[in-house]
Formats: structure tokens, C-alpha cells, sequence
């Protein structure tokens, strides 16, 4: 199969799933489920990738292994925080602006997210039609880089999960562990993520193209949906010690804090 018709099962695969979770969510009215499952589609679409590519086995096996088991810990760590809560507050209030046309927008906002989850994948399509397989130390590095992001942000996640479920912190500024060097250390071991399939892919006829989901991961995260929301929120509520914190700790890529 062609690398295109590919990419187009993938698209079919990630529309398909993210509007199966905009009918559920108009009977639970919760759109939370949709960070979920964009996770588990872009696992799910490298592994049809992976059976679908024509790259040596070891290098589709590889990319199938490293994202698949980076999916699954992010969507189950999704899932758990999501159940029993309300509705995220970033679809709540879309959902309060768009009035009643939010159903409508809400499924165009879906179908963002599967072109988004295609484009994201594009890496993944370039590793699994390579013509010949990585070196062995390009697949040591890359595993290298796989492995600090993926263990970096669970980490991070389990800190701050650790963090609110002390009934003294509440109402108070995650600092410590990871938190203490970056604001956001999730966000960045995310980012980073995806460096392992620019690693995993050179070589590859198009590897320039791998570039492209790093840099609009970190995009996101820092300019559209992540930060800039977040921070926006912990300004409004006024947690303490929030000032102080964002003014020592970088935003980002974790670094010693400014005395």
C-alpha cells in the first residue's frame, strides 16, 4: 500500500474515533473524553503504519513499540484524572461561548483534532516506509530520547497528582520534584517525545519532514491550547504563591530556579 492511501486510513481512523466521542459527549456533556482518545488514535495510527509500511520489520516493530506503549500511559493517565471530574474547564467554556451552536462547533473542534492527529503522524508514516532500517545507534538513541520523555512526564504527572491529593496544598502552587525547574515539565517531556521519531527517522528519503510534529507540539503547548491556558487560569484563581513562582521558575524546558 501506498504511503498516501495510508495516511488516509489514518485520517479515516482518527475522524472516525474523535466523532464517536462527540455523540457521546452529547449525552454526557462532558468533551473531556476527546483528549483520551486523541491520544489512543495516534498510537492506533502508528500502529496501522507500522502494518501497513513497507520499512524493514525491525524499524516498524520499533515505532509501533515506542508509540503504542507512549499512548496507552498518556490516554490511561487521561482517563484516570478525567473520571468522576467535571467537564474540563477549557470545553466548558467553549462550550458556554458558542451558545447554541456549541453541539456543531464542538464536532468541528473534534475533527480539527483527528487532521491534527494525522499531521502530528507524519513521522511515524516517514520511519515506517523507510527503505532500510535505522542503524543500531540511531535506534539506541532513539529509544534514548523515548525513554526520558515518556518516564520525564510520568513522573511529572505523578508529582503534581501526588501534590493535590494532600488536603494541606490546597489552593497552593505545585513546586516540587520537577515542578521546582519548569512550570510546565509535562509539556516539555511531551514535546520531547516526539524528537525520538526525528532520531528514529534519519536516513529516511524525507526525514526533513519529521521536524515539522516537534516543533508544532511545542507550538501548541506553549502559544494555543497549553500554557497559555493554564497560566491564565492559576492568574484567575490567584493561588498562592503563584507570583513568586512564575517569576523564578522557567516556563519549559526545566531549569535551576532564579534565586
Amino acid at each position: 500500500m501506498s504511503a498516501l492511501a495510508a495516511f488516509g486510513i489514518g485520517l479515516a481512523t482518527a475522524a472516525i474515533l474523535l466523532t464517536l466521542v462527540w455523540i457521546i459527549q452529547l449525552f454526557t456533556r462532558n468533551a473531556g473524553l476527546v483528549d483520551v482518545v486523541w491520544s489512543a488514535a495516534v498510537g492506533l495510527i502508528a500502529a496501522e503504519y507500522a502494518l501497513l509500511g513497507d520499512a524493514p520489520a525491525p524499524a516498524r516493530i520499533l515505532l509501533a513499540a515506542l508509540a503504542l506503549t507512549w499512548a496507552l500511559r498518556l490516554a490511561g493517565y487521561l482517563a484516570k484524572r478525567m473520571r468522576g471530574a467535571p467537564e474540563d474547564s477549557r470545553y466548558a467554556a467553549a462550550r458556554e461561548a458558542w451558545g447554541k451552536k456549541a453541539d456543531l462547533y464542538m464536532l468541528g473542534f473534534f475533527l480539527f483534532q483527528a487532521v491534527a492527529a494525522s499531521i502530528l503522524s507524519i513521522p511515524f508514516l516517514v520511519v515506517a516506509y523507510m527503505p532500510e532500517a535505522p542503524s543500531l545507534g540511531v535506534a539506541l538513541a532513539a529509544i534514548a530520547v523515548w525513554f526520558v520523555s515518556v518516564v520525564g512526564e510520568g513522573t511529572a504527572d505523578a508529582q503534581l497528582h501526588r501534590f493535590k491529593q494532600k488536603p494541606e496544598n490546597r489552593g497552593k502552587v505545585c513546586a516540587e520534584g520537577l515542578w521546582r525547574y519548569s512550570r510546565h515539565p509535562n509539556y516539555f517531556f511531551e514535546s520531547l517525545h516526539w524528537v525520538t521519531y526525528v532520531v528514529l527517522a534519519i536516513g529516511a528519503p524525507y526525514w526533513w519532514a519529521t521536524l515539522a510534529s516537534p516543533v508544532i507540539m511545542a507550538w501548541l503547548l506553549l502559544r494555543v491550547s497549553g500554557i497559555p491556558t493554564i497560566e491564565n487560569k492559576q492568574a484567575s484563581e490567584k493561588r498562592e504563591g503563584h507570583d513568586e513562582y512564575v517569576r523564578r521558575t522557567s516556563a519549559f524546558i526545566p531549569w535551576p530556579p532564579k534565586k
